[in-house]
């Protein structure tokens, strides 16, 4: 059985939204984009042993498919995307154009279960806020893997909403970086 870990750039009042660059998510009237910039050289790169596959939320996937399939493969990031299986929440893109991509048939909370169920080692969820919220309320992210950066940004999109009932978390492994980024694991428990 596969684990389900999100993986999620947050600064320290949680907000995730527009990580990369200014014009990656500016809804709501998001002016703060690319805030992430400063901390990408002293983010480690871990965990790319384990993960078998991925999975992302349309908006998440669409900005990932026009970006890292142009990136060589002397970047291990790029080498690890671009080969691994990609899976992708959407009610809305029939084709995906980034090899290995497809498209998660039917409902949500089952299609994440039977991925969870085929296969060794883990999937990994990238961003994808709302697909990461749902699969929270319903008890199938086994793993959090947090990089909270040194940042308060006041507004945006944040990661943790409203979930219907609390759920216990049981610290892993931490670190820091040289920046001061907290890198944090945790399992999720029900």
């Amino acid at each position: 059985m596969r684990t389900l870990a999100a993986i999620e750039f947050m600064t320290v009042d949680g907000v995730m939204q527009g990580l990369g660059s200014p014009e990656e998510d500016t809804d709501g009237g998001f002016r703060h984009g690319g805030w992430g910039a400063p901390f990408a050289a002293a983010t480690p790169v871990s965990g790319l042993g384990d993960t078998t596959a991925y999975l992302f939320g349309r908006k998440t996937y669409e900005k990932m498919a026009a970006f890292w399939p142009h990136q060589a493969d002397s970047n291990p990031i790029a080498a690890h995307l671009n080969a691994a299986p990609k899976f992708v929440a959407t009610r809305t893109l029939s084709a995906l154009d980034w090899p290995g991509s497809q498209v998660l048939a039917g409902d949500l909370v089952t299609a994440v279960s039977e991925l969870k169920q085929n296969g060794s080692g883990t999937v990994a969820i990238l961003g994808s806020g709302v697909l990461v919220h749902e699969l929270m309320t319903n008890h199938l992210v086994d793993e959090l893997r947090l990089f909270v950066h040194p940042l308060l940004l006041g507004t945006g999109k944040r990661l943790f909403r409203e979930l219907p009932a609390p759920r216990s978390l049981r610290l892993m492994d931490f670190s820091t970086t040289a920046l001061g980024t907290l890198v944090l694991s945790y399992a999720v428990h029900d």
